[in-house]
């Protein structure tokens, strides 16, 4: 049930993306404190949607800056964002990808290795299952899959490793 939890380290900014359910938070917390980064240095946390498995240790990061397909929440804030394009930091964006959820958006992360798309539209590294048995709308997942591979040359599912993008394999 875990999701992919990742970490982007962009400048002064620290995101998190889909700090969702695991077994034990010292899954989450233990890799950052490798890194030297402890949970109040997180500055944001990204979900890609709603789904429990995705957002239940968003609290762990308390002075983050929650960011989700359509707005920023800071505290007891609740703070627009343009949606499509928005920048989180000066290398990572997010793209709105619906499918899935009609909430979905994917955070596109420019590194010197390439573009990382950290997204649902995928639940799996062998890209399964081909139909979602979840999704508010398959046709609009097709669409946000075909956006993200022509983005991407690595791409961190809902639930696994990473695979190889349409721009070019990982490597």
């Amino acid at each position: 049930m875990a999701g992919s939890d990742s970490v982007v380290i962009d400048g002064d900014s620290v995101i998190v993306v889909d700090p969702g359910m695991v077994a034990d938070r010292d899954l989450i917390l233990a890799p950052l404190r490798r890194h030297g980064i402890e949970p109040e240095q997180v500055t944001h946390v990204v979900v890609t949607h709603h789904h429990p498995d995705h957002t239940v240790n968003i609290g762990l990061f308390a002075n983050a800056e929650v960011v989700d397909f359509w707005a920023r929440y800071r505290g007891d804030q609740w703070l627009d964002h343009e949606g499509d394009g928005y920048r989180v930091s000066e290398h990572a964006r997010l793209i709105l990808t619906p499918g899935h959820t009609a909430e979905d958006a994917t955070l596109l992360v420019e590194t010197e290795a390439g573009v990382v798309a950290c997204t649902h539209a995928w639940w799996r590294e062998d890209q399964t299952p081909a139909i979602d048995p979840l999704a508010d709308d398959q046709v609009a997942l097709e669409v946000s899959r075909a956006r993200i591979l022509a983005e991407a040359d690595t791409i961190v599912p809902g639930h696994g490793p990473p695979f190889a993008g349409g721009r070019r394999p990982i490597g």
